[in-house]
């Protein structure tokens, strides 16, 4: 990867640190630094006044502080380097060697754009593949009670692994990494194998003990009424239920990698994993006759085909990311003991463990009401579309984004911390909204690009519907999600968990009584609405919390970076909409797939080029990164 350095000055031999000739040295007191932390130099502790030594540093150009990474470069300013002099007392030498930096510099790391820029190419393949062999099943197997119990059973793995250690592992231990890295002499590689040590055992009895009570988890999540069928679905559960200790694995090495932020290889595990699937899927339309599920037998070969390929999709995942880590130098060795930050950690711990356990209260409200009316593979497959932009986009940006507002949170940075969060929310604004007015504006045409096949054809038109009224919550969601890692990085699981609280309490009544309506199109369209509401309201809630926290967080510029990009987003959107109407108007009666990937590409197309046009003449800035990048690529070539 190619990393922009400054030019070369007169003087100064590549690879050295040069020093400010002696016409050039201080007279004014030395600053303490320290090594450059995930913000790159000019983030340091208070000054200490220290006297400056007087013999002269070699001939050589003045050393300049290299620009920040990312977009906030930061005027230049000479920085000398001193050395002792022969003679000096052992007082005056340590007083000296306080003065200058005493770990390596850290070599010259991956701007926000171009760190976010990669991940995003590995996540939409991800999220391309990922949703493919969910359609692929559609197509098999429809979006009935088949796939109701196959989407129960494969979602236990995340909700156990998520209450186990996974919020504690995505949230807030890569802020701990960053820390530990920071200030141990080993880089943190004792304390990461105190962490692993006991995450394999946590995650070692906690598969052992959803495999035994598989039944009751089933019980939790599904609803045995009208559409349901809890006997499938605990099949189902006793071949996927070990991905818990795999995802664990694979959820603590990439971890591990993000906080040296090493972003490539966490980025493709999935997309391994998503390839596993699909072949597996291949195999299961190979296998003659269909799943039998009156009365359910383990040894179906359909059953047996989706249950254990699936689970070795995830343990790909986890083994793929291994030679990276190795190549970090830290090894897996077991170590036991107890490290005093352990208790820090166990602290954010049990709140995120309470933050899991209260959203999987909201999960399994909206799961029972789904399953009763046969609407949650439908569901799931709404929200997969919306979660597919924030997956591409927003989590590629805050990916990159918290390991720097980690290190600023550690370094008490309170204003770095607030740069960080505009800049992440802005980002987003300016990339989900405008996919988002697409969305709702194409929400039948997608799906029925997507979905008009096979089994799954009959359904196309509900997920459309409820698309098209749930696309408004993408946005939010990042936004909430960017907030959540605020907090995470300065050391507080309580408040998201207590706005987790408010989000739930919102969604479990209202996820009942949905339950209650007529038919599935209702329930599916009610659940979808409900799910996007809740993060506007958690985006409102981690507003407030945040300015109560830090004071004001620039809303003035978010704000008026989302006022532009709504305005563009609404007209792109109007016209991707008349553009569909369009082609179904030169095409009357043939409603198909063929029509609706006409639609969806020319409507998405039109409408996108609309929107960022729009965009740029409203000079909205946060473009402009991207354009510079895109338009030195093509000069390039």
């Amino acid at each position: 990867m190619n990393r922009d350095r400054e030019p070369a000055r007169p003087g100064h031999v590549p690879g050295t640190r040069p020093t400010a000739p002696p016409s050039e040295q201080p007279t004014r007191p030395l600053q303490r630094r320290q090594a450059p932390g995930p913000h790159g130099p000019g983030h340091s502790a208070p000054t200490q006044q220290v006297p400056a030594p007087q013999r002269p540093a070699p001939q050589g150009a003045t050393a300049q502080r290299p620009p920040q990474r990312g977009w906030h470069a930061a005027p230049t300013e000479p920085i000398p380097t001193v050395v002792p002099e022969p003679g000096m007392d052992q007082a005056a030498e340590q007083a000296l060697e306080q003065t200058q930096v005493i770990r390596p510099v850290a070599p010259g790391k991956p701007s926000l754009l171009r760190a976010s820029g990669s991940m995003a190419i590995a996540t939409l393949i991800s999220r391309i593949t990922g949703f493919l062999w969910k359609v692929m099943l559609a197509w098999m197997v429809g979006t009935g009670v088949v796939n109701d119990s196959f989407t129960v059973a494969n979602n236990l793995p995340n909700s156990v692994f998520e209450f186990l250690i996974g919020g504690i592992l995505t949230s807030v231990i890569v802020p701990v990494l960053v820390r530990a890295a920071k200030t141990d002499d080993d880089g943190g590689e004792a304390y990461v194998q105190r962490l692993l040590s006991l995450s394999v055992v946590v995650l070692g009895v906690g598969t052992v003990l959803s495999v035994v009570g598989a039944s009751w988890l089933v019980w939790a999540y599904a609803s045995g009424e009208d559409k349901g069928n809890p006997e499938l679905a605990t099949a189902f559960a006793y071949f996927l239920l070990p991905q818990i200790f795999f995802y664990g694995v694979s959820a603590l090495v990439s971890a591990i990698l993000q906080s040296k932020e090493i972003f490539s290889p966490p980025a493709w595990a999935p997309v391994v994993n998503n390839l596993v699937v699909i072949a597996t899927i291949g195999v299961y339309a190979m296998l003659p006759g269909e799943i039998v599920i009156d009365p359910v037998r383990m040894t179906d070969a359909h059953l047996m085909t989706l249950g254990i390929g699936v689970t070795l999709g995830v343990v790909a995942q986890a083994l793929i990311q291994l030679p990276a880590l190795r190549h970090t130098g830290i090894r897996f060795r077991w170590r036991w003991g107890w490290d005093s930050r352990l208790s820090e950690f166990g602290g954010l711990a049990l709140w995120m463990i309470a933050y899991v356990g209260i959203s999987q209260l909201g999960l399994m409200a909206m799961s029972r009401a789904g399953t009763s009316a046969g609407a949650w593979a439908m569901y799931n497959i709404v929200w997969m579309l919306l979660q597919l932009p924030y997956g591409v986009i927003g989590f590629s940006v805050m990916t990159a984004i918290l390991p720097r507002m980690s290190g600023a949170a550690a370094d008490g940075d309170h204003k770095r911390v607030i740069d960080d969060l505009s800049l992440g929310n802005r980002l987003s604004a300016v990339t989900l909204l405008p996919i988002s007015a697409v969305m709702t504006a194409l929400g039948t045409p997608i799906t029925l690009a997507l979905l008009g096949f096979g089994e799954s054809a009959t359904d196309v038109g509900k997920i459309g519907i409820a698309l098209t009224l749930s696309a408004f919550g993408v946005l939010p969601y990042a936004v909430t999600m960017m907030q959540m890692r605020v907090f995470y990085a300065m050391k507080d699981a309580r408040t998201p968990t207590l706005i987790m609280v408010l989000m739930t309490v919102f969604k479990v009544p209202l996820s009942l009584l949905a339950a209650n309506l007529e038919t599935p199109l209702q329930v599916l369209c009610a659940l979808s609405v409900i799910n996007s509401v809740s993060f506007v309201l958690g985006w409102l809630v981690g507003e407030i919390w945040l300015r109560s926290r830090l004071g004001p967080l620039r809303s003035r510029r978010f704000m008026v970076t989302l006022g532009k990009t709504l305005l563009a987003s609404a007209g792109g959107g109007l016209l991707a909409w008349l553009v569909a109407l369009g082609v179904d108007a030169v095409m009357p009666g043939a409603a198909g797939p063929g029509t609706g990937w006409m639609q969806a590409v020319a409507g998405s197309a039109i409408g996108l080029v609309a929107i960022f046009g729009l965009m740029s003449l409203l000079r909205v800035s946060e473009l402009q990164p991207a354009i510079g990048r895109l338009t030195g690529l093509l000069r390039r070539r």
